[in-house]
């Protein structure tokens, strides 16, 4: 009964389904030993490298990137390893690189259907670049560059699966952000650099304190930088603003009369994602819209018009829109249970997530297994009974099948410019996320040479390839965003004040909340208390009971802890309860390492089906 259910979840008009051929593509020889010289003719005969296998812990190395603009090919970084040692003409395949990988089946003139872009290139033609991070790479539409990591690479005005690319004609540039107020010192800390479709703009995220903070600037090529480090050739951010409404407005306030407010039209970024297919959007992960159901969004940079993009309980989190803005690609947990338990009551109405959130967003990994499996979505999101279609749902399941479950992706997924094909790609789940004390038994890969990282692509064997649009140039500022300027200080979020609040119902009923704080204690909490009378939001179900939590976490700290007590009983279209036990519900979570680890019991019923706790660690 309860796969059942969660197949009505995942409802997909047979009429809507498309069919989907899913390959892997080749990567280079793998192996396990990182010594020098561990990588031979035996491995690999042309002497063109190996990448390593990383058997505990995180490999999300290799990642796939996007497409190349005809679609032959696509971008990824991988970590060269038992190279040779220097001058052997194979010593240059070491470290983390960014490849190219043939995808209509054909090879580059060295025999190789991949080819290594950023290998051998001296280092004259790298000044001042920080190679360490090289994630998320991507093809500029230009069909000439790349942006990976905080670098840009030039391929010598040639595209970039020409034969003409050599390493003496590549040049890295690193990405320069002022954040003094005189342009001085080293660029500002980026991640998750993202690029806007007129290969001009660039979105990406940064913490101050413990917010992260997305951003959206103009790239400039400076080829003699006066200011700042380090003087060399780099591209410069200007223009930049802060992804922050500037009428401060938040999704959950306060008015005169005490009451809490929700306004949707305005919006709350956990973390930026980028940009729709066309850019005319900012993709991002928001404050939820129902309690402890993080969904995705989209935000018009010109006119700040908020759209939700996903709605099922489970959690979203990579994103990517085709070019032409009508079907995105997600990696959710739905079909997983994973987060059901927490979030699979609807239309509760999102207040106790001032003390939950950090909880509601890492149950979604188990350390570095992730639950995700590609999803496809049409232009309007999901709706009614509508959530999508499973990408990789074909297979039976089997170790290494396209829907084996011990096979999670990874971000982020990218559309073809053609809108016919999707990449993705997985890692195997491994110990200590398995075996040993774990519950789970660990797989034994039976992927090429053991590999744990595999790149997949999916076709829409009945979608006609449409040309590539003309893409409009993106604003330098955004109308309804908060200004950046170098050394400002980045004001915190503000969050409610202690005290007691009506949250009155869109149809009917209301809901009392008491928020107190300790804020002397060493491990400073907060306790957020929801007494529901017959609230309804949607119309279709009513909200009794209560939800009382507390959440603990020390200044600074990732460590978070979660005192739950629920007892929640739902009426009308959905019947159901959301009821900790006796004792309470009690989570302590690292949300850097994310590893399940509670006690008590928290069970979601939802129409006779039950949904319990993942098992710790598990």
């Amino acid at each position: 009964m309860h796969r059942e259910t969660i197949a009505s979840l995942l409802t997909l008009s047979l009429a809507g389904e498309e069919p989907i051929s899913i390959v892997e593509l080749p990567l280079p020889p793998s192996i396990v030993d990182d010594s020098v010289g561990a990588c031979t003719g035996n491995n690999n005969p042309r002497g063109t490298g190996c990448i390593k296998i990383v058997l505990t812990g995180d490999d999300s190395l290799p990642q796939g990137g996007t497409f190349t603009p005809d679609g032959t090919a696509l971008v990824a970084t991988v970590n060269y390893t038992g190279a040779p040692a220097e001058p052997h003409p194979a010593s240059i395949y070491t470290g983390v690189q960014t490849i190219l990988i043939k995808t209509d089946g054909s090879t580059f003139p060295n025999g190789d259907p991949w080819k290594c872009i950023t290998c051998g290139v001296p280092a004259s033609n790298q000044v001042g670049t920080d190679r360490k991070l090289q994630d998320y790479p991507r093809v500029f539409k230009d069909g000439k560059r790349f942006l990976v990591g905080t670098n840009i690479i030039h391929t010598g005005g040639h595209r970039v699966d020409s034969d003409l690319v050599t390493p003496n004609n590549t040049f890295i540039y690193p990405i320069y952000w002022p954040v003094t107020a005189d342009g001085s010192g080293p660029t500002g800390a980026m991640r998750e650099l993202r690029l806007h479709p007129d290969d001009t703009h660039l979105s990406w995220s940064s913490f101050a304190g413990s917010d992260q903070n997305g951003f959206y600037g103009r790239l400039t090529f400076n080829p003699a930088p006066t200011t700042g480090e380090p003087r060399a050739p780099r591209y410069d951010l200007t223009h930049v603003n802060l992804i922050r409404p500037k009428n401060g407005k938040k999704i959950l306030s306060v008015n005169k009369k005490h009451e809490l407010k929700l306004d949707f039209s305005t919006m709350e970024i956990g973390e930026l994602r980028g940009f729709s297919g066309s850019g005319n959007e900012l993709v991002y992960i928001g404050y939820p819209w129902e309690a402890c159901n993080f969904d995705a969004f989209a935000v018009n940079i010109r006119n700040g018009k908020v759209r939700r993009l996903t709605a099922h309980p489970e959690y979203v989190d990579p994103v990517d829109i085709s070019a032409d803005d009508k079907w995105s690609v997600v990696l959710d947990t739905r079909g997983s249970d994973r987060n059901m338990f927490l979030s699979g009551m609807r239309g509760i109405p999102p207040i106790s997530d001032l003390v939950t959130s950090s909880v509601c967003a890492s149950v979604r990994n188990n350390g570095y297994r992730r639950f995700f499996q590609p999803i496809l979505i049409d232009q309007y999101g999901d709706r009614g009974d509508y959530f999508g279609q499973q990408i990789n749902a074909a297979g039976n399941g089997s170790n290494g099948a396209f829907n084996d479950p011990n096979w999670n992706a990874r971000a982020d997924p990218q559309f073809s410019l053609d809108g016919t094909r999707v990449m993705y790609y997985q890692t195997l789940v491994k110990t200590p996320a398995c075996g040993g004390a774990n519950p789970l038994p660990c797989p034994v890969s039976n992927a090429p040479d053991g590999r744990t990282t595999r790149i997949m692509v999916a076709t829409f064997t009945n979608r006609t390839p449409y040309p590539a649009p003309k893409f409009k140039l993106g604003p330098d500022t955004i109308p309804w965003a908060t200004p950046y300027t170098p050394g400002m200080t980045i004001p915190s979020r503000t969050e409610l004040t202690p005290g007691n609040y009506t949250y009155k119902g869109q149809y009917c009923g209301e809901a009392h909340v008491y928020i107190t704080t300790s804020p002397t204690s060493s491990s400073p909490t907060t306790r957020v208390r929801v007494d529901f009378a017959n609230l309804s939001d949607d119309g279709e179900s009513t909200l009794n009971g209560y939800e009382d939590i507390t959440l603990t976490q020390a200044s600074g700290s990732w460590v978070v802890r979660n005192d739950w007590y629920s007892d929640i009983i739902q009426e009308g279209k959905v019947n159901g309860r959301k009821k900790t036990g006796p004792g309470g519900f009690h989570i302590t979570m690292d949300v850097t390492q994310n590893y399940f680890n509670a006690t008590g019991e928290l069970i979601t019923v939802l129409d006779g089906v039950e949904y319990r706790q993942p098992e710790n660690f598990t």
